[in-house]
């Protein structure tokens, strides 16, 4: 991992996106790292756009402010690439993480006729949490891509963790937490 990872994420108000980025940062920072993890507020309400960032580095992070230029893009809700520029401000050598029941490859395409041309990892999120929660809850997912594609921490420490974190959250519910490890397990080893 390089000195400060930023991550942004898109979703729609009710989809994750923020709990998955303030998951991020717990499981982050109980891994040894300095972390931030903040939506930004507007009038969301659900299924309207949101954005939520994510701060990861092994040193102090001395800046607060949303992220312009993150290292990776990740986008919970397809819709949003015709509606929102997914990949302004990119680094280079970052990467876009893209929710689709589509091929990586028109994936692809699409994004390059917005002027993207970088790194693209897909996964679907619908198909695993259906599979392992019998409901579309594409946060579990979409969080267990961002730990695989960018490689933040061990993968195995991260699962014992949102275990933990899981358990505390949904303690009367055990269905619950073994359905959303079921979805992270899966998202790991389907990630492409």
């Amino acid at each position: 991992m390089k000195d400060l990872i930023e991550i942004r994420w898109h979703g729609r108000g009710g989809q994750g996106a923020k709990t998955a980025a303030l998951l991020l940062a717990d499981v982050a920072f109980n891994n040894g790292l300095y972390v931030q993890g903040f939506p930004e507020y507007g009038p969301e309400r659900m299924g309207a756009p949101i954005t939520a960032y994510n701060r990861l580095s092994k040193n102090l992070i001395r800046v607060h402010s949303n992220i312009y230029d993150p290292d990776y893009v990740v986008v919970v809700d397809e819709t949003l690439i015709e509606c929102v520029d997914v990949a302004s401000g990119i680094k280079e050598g970052g990467a876009i993480i893209v929710n689709t029941q589509r091929s990586k490859e028109e994936v692809k395409a699409e994004l390059a006729q917005k002027g993207y041309h970088g790194d693209i990892y897909t996964i679907d999120a619908r198909k695993i949490s259906m599979e392992a929660l019998g409901k579309y809850f594409p946060n579990s997912p979409m969080l267990a891509a961002v730990v695989k594609v960018t490689g933040v921490m061990e993968e195995g420490a991260f699962l014992e963790d949102m275990h933990k974190s899981y358990a505390h959250k949904f303690a009367s519910k055990p269905a619950v937490i073994d359905g959303n490890m079921k979805a992270l397990e899966i998202a790991l080893k389907e990630v492409n």
